[in-house]
């Protein structure tokens, strides 16, 4: 599309945040066209952790019975201390914390949410959807916005939806922030399920903790794969320097952990590494016609695996409040804004916060395993004002 007819709605980015919003605006009654600047829809990374206030969204929009198909739904959330090999706490995801908000904890791969999405995108016919479109610039006329991308393709839209994740050409718009790096980075990937042993319960997520580390693990694809996370502090990080975090940093590292720690590391994946990123909280992120979503608006650490959650709450919420106020589209945004930036505010600085929290060494560990273990596993109160909130 060059200088063609004005769209309805355009959203930047064909990611879980993108593809969700798309599929919210689209049920809500507005066309909605995706530009993606990859050659094909797709997620890179492995496993995803969806907590309820993410399913209760995806519930309303009719997906959990093909999510279902792909979805691990784990026992407990474990808490392991990398060294000793002991249990610290646990979280009970049984019968009692589904009764308390509604809907279960899940485990899946990245990549099937996104074809879910995908598919239910694809047989929508208000959404179309492009690939191989980089948008490089966006210009806000007021009464419209206009994105530029890289091969020269131009449009003109009433609603541009800003879902382009961390590195966001959208927010430019808003801040001339930069993505803050301290030197943390993961290692992940999948191996077969029987390479396994049951050490700590194939079919829960199990967190190891350790000083300046932590390690995370749990099934998907229906249990057949175990994903798994290898997180640590580089201690040769620099900002002006790519030459830290490399896969003998994390053997160096994880020296210190115990056997079954050690066994699963040998196994990590060790072609990439994922820098731990983040940005600090803004608050505006919607101008006139155009709107941040996801990471675009409220990049965050994984600490507590909330960033696709955020994303498909920041969906439905400005979905809602488009379709109530459809011919004031500045207003409706400014509803969508006060409606989610507090929240993903608190979201973000949790993430990092309980970081630090993981990632204790000495006494402030030996405290910290002390607190979590007097807790009972069906004590949810700590977790009542991010799971239990109704979008």
């Amino acid at each position: 599309m060059t200088q063609g007819a004005r769209l309805p709605t355009l959203v930047i980015g064909g990611g879980i945040g993108g593809l969700t919003a798309a599929l919210a605006l689209a049920r809500a009654g507005r066309p909605v066209h995706v530009v993606e600047k990859s050659v094909e829809f797709g997620e890179i990374g492995a496993g995803l952790q969806l907590a309820p206030n993410a399913m209760q969204v995806l519930d309303r929009l009719g997906l959990l019975l093909e999510i279902d198909k792909h979805a691990v739904y784990p026992s407990r959330l474990v808490w392991m201390d990398a060294i000793a090999a002991t249990r610290i706490t646990e979280i009970d995801l049984g019968e009692a914390f589904k009764r308390r908000y509604r809907h279960p904890y899940i485990v899946m791969h990245r990549g099937d949410l996104l074809s879910v999405l995908l598919a239910a995108c694809r047989a929508e016919s208000r959404i179309a959807l492009e690939t191989r479109r980089d948008v490089i610039a966006i210009d806000d006329l007021g009464d419209s916005a206009v994105a530029r991308c890289a091969d020269g393709t131009v449009y003109e839209t009433d609603l541009l939806v800003g879902a382009d994740g961390l590195h966001s050409t959208a927010r430019r718009l808003f801040s001339d922030d930069a993505p803050i790096h301290d030197g943390y980075v993961a290692y992940r990937g999948t191996i077969p399920m029987e390479r396994l042993s049951a050490h700590a319960g194939l079919d829960n997520v199990v967190m190891w903790v350790g000083p300046e580390m932590h390690f995370v693990q749990y099934p998907v694809r229906r249990g057949e794969l175990y994903n798994q996370v290898a997180v640590f502090r580089s201690q040769r990080y620099t900002p002006l320097s790519e030459d830290w975090g490399t896969a003998e940093e994390l053997d160096a590292h994880y020296a210190q952990t115990c056997d079954y720690v050690r066994g699963c590391v040998s196994q990590m994946w060790r072609d990439r590494r994922w820098l731990m990123t983040d940005r600090k909280p803004i608050a505006r992120w919607t101008r006139k016609r155009i709107a941040l979503l996801g990471d675009a608006a409220h990049p965050m650490y994984q600490y507590i695996a909330q960033g696709a959650c955020q994303a498909i709450e920041d969906a439905l919420v400005l979905a809602t409040h488009v379709a109530a106020a459809p011919g004031d589209l500045p207003a409706a945004l400014a509803g969508y804004e006060h409606a989610r930036t507090r929240r993903t505010a608190r979201v973000q600085i949790t993430a990092r916060a309980m970081g630090a929290f993981f990632h204790l060494d000495g006494m402030g560990a030996l405290l910290r395993n002390e607190m979590m273990a007097a807790r009972s596993s069906t004590d949810y109160s700590m977790l009542d004002w991010l799971y239990g909130h109704q979008v």
